[in-house]
């Protein structure tokens, strides 16, 4: 027993602790000594849960922190920490009891230098290089002279008034800004969504679809500049259907945009000069070609008359050329009559060898051969004509005797439809008798029972449920002036008429009747 008692006796003494007591002293002393802190390391393991928090570590060659930025702060920060970063990171340390573990809690990022900010550049550049989408084969030519042009910027700053007053200057066209934030957080997916939301724009549309882009920005820092070298910014640059021009910065500044774009600008004001020609320029160069192609014509008309009339002198005189068919034309008509005369001859004697030989009995031997000819086919003929004659009346007989029975039977068809008639008409004929006396007998019942509605809806009935008519001089009374006017009234009831003389009396003037009134 003594044993035990020994055992549970305090040793020493020091104070007692319970988990919950040790582990917040220990919290408030770290965040007693570590209240703002700066820490540069590399970044290790980064996890972005669907909470919104980043959780990451922050290492060197011995040592590492675990590291959480909360949803709030991930959105403020300019650049997001990325695993292999050297970043300066600052905030707060404390613990997490649960663990039994430290970690900082960081508010911002920055990297710990532009070597290292360009390492990650050049990472990410790579890479995007080798999805081909910095590829040369897939850039748009940019338009002539869009009718529309679309500008992704801030509203607020000098870039889209430089723009616009360069547009201004050199050919006006019609412009849609798309406001966005150039610089910060929001930067990067404000300017992605711009350029997808104007190639969403349907052709013919109450918003007008434009025929180029411009992403532009002032000139500024990396970091100021970091959101136009975000992966999603180049994509939708990448994806654009609308040609598109890059003018972020100055002249020596170079975004992921600037690869991933139709065309770089060095500066805003460039984007502009490169988007839309110079108009007076356009309108001189017309003029230059329109005065050329008139000094053209005029000097190729004068040409050609130069080239006709040497061709002219080149030709003989028409004297030469009609000289020689005259003199041809002069001898053939000197031969023709002599011509003409042996031509005759020879037809002459070609005609009298043939009348040589015909001859009296020759004609007479034809006329017999086509006597002979015509009594045999008139033989024929009446052999023929007598055939044709017996098969035509034996025919004419066939029809005879089959006309007698047609006729039996149409003669019998009509008297047949006579009778049917005559029956019909009969009937019609009775139903034509019956029909005033029904139709006299529909219209008197109607008649009796406009009759009774006539009654119904008179006023005689009307009277009889307690009513009464009043006449004024012989015309019916419906207002009390016009009974006072009336020298003479009548009352009519159910079961008769009563008169009054008079006019009626005036009123008291408190309200009441006079006496003797009927009112």
């Amino acid at each position: 027993m003594d044993l035990f008692e020994d055992a549970a006796a305090p040793q020493g003494n020091q104070p007692e602790y319970t988990v919950s007591e040790l582990s917040g002293a220990v919290k408030r002393v770290i965040e007693g000594e570590f209240g703002l802190v700066r820490v540069r390391g590399e970044v290790g393991r980064v996890s972005r849960p669907a909470s919104g928090h980043l959780y990451f570590d922050l290492k060197d060659d011995r040592s590492v922190i675990a590291a959480i930025s909360w949803k709030g702060q991930v959105a403020r920060m300019q650049v997001r920490p990325e695993e292999g970063m050297e970043v300066v990171a600052t905030g707060r340390m404390t613990t997490f009891p649960g663990q039994s573990k430290y970690q900082l809690i960081v508010e911002d990022v920055a990297p710990a230098g532009a070597g290292a900010l360009m390492a990650m550049l050049e990472k990410r550049k790579a890479a995007l290089a080798a999805e081909g989408l910095f590829d040369p084969a897939r850039k748009k030519a940019i338009p002539f002279l869009p009718e529309v042009i679309g500008v992704v910027t801030s509203p607020s700053g000098a870039v889209i008034r430089d723009i616009l007053h360069r547009l201004r200057d050199r050919f006006p066209r019609h412009v849609l800004v798309w406001p966005v934030a150039v610089q910060g957080q929001a930067c990067a997916p404000e300017v992605a969504a711009a350029i997808r939301g104007f190639n969403a724009i349907e052709p013919g549309g109450a918003v007008p679809r434009p025929d180029l882009i411009i992403v532009a920005r002032g000139g500024g820092s990396l970091e100021d500049l970091w959101g136009f070298n975000e992966e999603i910014v180049v994509r939708a640059a990448a994806a654009s259907r609308i040609p598109l021009i890059s003018a972020v910065g100055h002249e020596t500044d170079t975004t992921l945009i600037d690869f991933a774009a139709d065309r770089r600008a060095p500066t805003p004001t460039a984007a502009a000069e490169m988007a839309v020609p110079v108009r007076m320029e356009l309108l001189a160069a017309v003029d230059g070609l329109g005065a050329r192609a008139v000094r053209a014509a005029v000097n190729g008309v004068g040409l050609r008359g130069q080239r006709l009339r040497d061709l002219g002198r080149a030709l003989p005189r028409l004297e030469a050329l009609v000289q020689g068919p005259a003199q041809r034309l002069d001898l053939w008509s000197g031969r023709l009559g002599a011509a003409l005369g042996m031509a005759a001859a020879r037809k002459r004697q070609v005609f009298g060898a043939k009348a040589g030989l015909v001859r009296p009995e020759l004609l007479l031997g034809l006329v017999a051969h086509r006597r002979r000819d015509l009594g045999e086919r008139a033989a024929r003929l009446d052999g023929l004509a007598e055939r044709r004659g017996e098969r035509l009346r034996a025919r004419l007989d066939g029809l005879a005797g089959r006309l007698e029975p047609s006729l039996a039977r149409i003669v019998g068809d009509a008297e047949r439809k006579v009778r049917d008639g005559r029956s019909k008409l009969a009937d019609v004929a009775e139903r034509l008798e019956a029909a005033p006396a029904a139709r006299f007998a529909r219209l008197e019942q109607r008649l009796e029972a406009l009759d009774r509605t006539r009654v119904t809806l008179g006023y005689a009935e009307t009277l009889k449920r307690g009513f009464a008519v009043v006449r004024g001089d012989g015309a019916v009374v419906t207002s009390k002036a016009a009974a006072e006017r009336a020298a003479a009234l009548e009352i009519e009831f159910a079961d008769g008429r009563v008169a009054l003389g008079g006019k009626p009396k005036a009123r008291k003037a408190d309200g009441g009747p006079e006496q003797g009134s009927l009112f």
